[in-house]
């Protein structure tokens, strides 16, 4: 992960700078807000850590308007409650109180770049998959990775590249859903001063982030039709053209893409170019859905059992067999994605040394219904009653959801994304969330805080 650090941080630079580089973060440093501009611009970055005590408004504010979509956290050395308020007001994701806490930076970096991609697995579905990826991962061939949300397609792309020739280039990635049409041309070519309103300074793009190494195009299929034309340009000749620019720019790439949809079907309804398929589509991975991987969800259950109660400093915890036998049934729309967060919530419901079959609950917060194996090998779901402890019967499933939410919050000492990762829910929801529960005059935890008001 790319990180600029903004600002001198009284003297807290170097150890927020070590911290972030032992995680694995490539760490440059700007004195103040224009050389992170000009650094965002020339460079690019995944994630900036700004001293509270800069303009922070100021800068994400140009940044919005140079369509800059880097994350920013804000820190600063006095544990000032209103300074923490103030900067996630003006767009801070999260605020980090110093001297640092290496766990609190590994913790943001990894929420807010989402970077963490341990590549875990162990049925021979999946086996097979990355023995043909470790194949052709050597060569340079363009790669067309599908299967549903969920699957693991980026960690999959990562590992690819971590196998390749390029591994020690960056690998760079954007989501073609989640960018906005008229933006998204910028996102990947980059564009020149005046190209456009708000365009006020050159800016390089993804292709350009990418050179030597692997840019990687998440669901590609949500593309506009227009500028797949312009995408199979630059794979074919190998430059492309910044918005607003006179000469073409040589790239040296490798591109992995991932759809979640059947490209042939969209080909055939006009929404994918054909052309554009054959170019990406050299070689296919095709991962099989969570369901299909039994031996996954086992390997998987252990992880992330493990990996949250360390996480929130519980006690190590274990699946039961009875749970156990629930979670391979399940069919697991969210593939690997809600496998995670419902393990989260098990492990901060669970109160002793094991995860039980009560403590399985779903995204919406309903108990899950039960699953039972018979010697036919179908599953049938039993009953509607709660599976949830013994202290939650009784109560409206809305005060359990509030109580969760705050409890959770506590656990991430006031820090928002972390918290709605656990519980799966968006950071709009949970704000909104937070929003009704501090109009009942509920105390909510702040970020750096273990519980205080705003």
């Amino acid at each position: 992960m790319r990180l600029i650090i903004v600002g001198t941080l009284d003297g807290q630079l170097t150890t927020a700078s070590q911290i972030a580089i032992t995680n694995g973060a490539q760490v440059i440093h700007a004195p103040d807000e224009e050389t992170a501009l000009k650094l965002l611009r020339s460079k690019g970055a995944d994630m900036l850590m700004i001293d509270v005590k800069l303009d922070i408004k100021h800068l994400l504010e140009q940044m919005r308007l140079e369509h800059i979509n880097t994350p920013a956290v804000a820190c600063g050395v006095d544990n000032d409650p209103n300074a923490a308020v103030l900067a996630i007001k003006a767009g801070a994701k999260e605020y980090i109180p110093l001297p640092p806490d290496p766990d609190l930076i590994a913790a943001v970096l990894s929420a807010i770049s989402n970077d963490e991609h341990k590549f875990i697995y162990r049925d021979r579905a999946m086996i097979q998959v990355v023995k043909f990826a470790d194949q052709i991962a050597p060569s340079e061939a363009s790669i067309m990775i599908t299967g549903e949300s969920g699957t693991g397609k980026e960690v999959m792309a990562r590992y690819v590249h971590s196998k390749s020739r390029r591994k020690d280039k960056s690998f760079i990635s954007i989501n073609c859903a989640a960018i906005p049409e008229n933006l998204l041309e910028s996102e990947l070519f980059g564009h020149e001063k005046g190209a456009f309103t708000g365009a006020i300074a050159r800016r390089i793009g993804k292709f350009e982030e990418a050179d030597g190494g692997t840019l990687f195009l998440d669901e590609v299929s949500e593309m506009d039709v227009r500028l797949q034309a312009k995408l199979l340009r630059a794979i074919q000749e190998r430059e492309i053209d910044r918005v607003g620019g006179t000469a073409p720019v040589k790239i040296n790439i490798r591109i992995i893409a991932t759809s979640n949809r059947n490209i042939q079907e969209e080909i055939k309804d006009g929404n994918f170019r054909e052309d554009l398929f054959f170019r990406l589509n050299v070689v296919n991975l095709n991962l099989p859905a969570l369901r299909e991987r039994p031996e996954d969800i086992r390997v998987l259950c252990k992880y992330f059992a493990e990996k949250y109660a360390e996480f929130n400093a519980m006690p190590l915890k274990t699946v039961s067999d009875h749970a156990m036998n629930l979670l391979i049934n399940h069919k697991w729309p969210g593939n690997v994605r809600e496998l995670e967060n419902t393990i989260h919530r098990a492990v901060l419901l669970s109160y002793g040394d094991q995860i039980t079959q009560s403590e399985i609950v779903l995204p919406d917060g309903k108990p899950h219904a039960e699953m039972q194996g018979h010697s036919d090998g179908s599953v049938r779901y039993e009953g509607t009653e709660p599976l949830a402890a013994s202290s939650l019967i009784g109560r409206k499933v809305s005060e359990v959801e509030r109580d969760l939410i705050i409890d959770t919050l506590k656990h991430c000492l006031g820090n928002r994304t972390h918290a709605a990762n656990i519980l799966g829910i968006s950071i709009r929801t949970l704000r909104n969330k937070l929003n009704l529960y501090m109009a009942e005059g509920r105390n909510i935890p702040s970020p750096g805080t273990a519980s205080s008001t705003l």
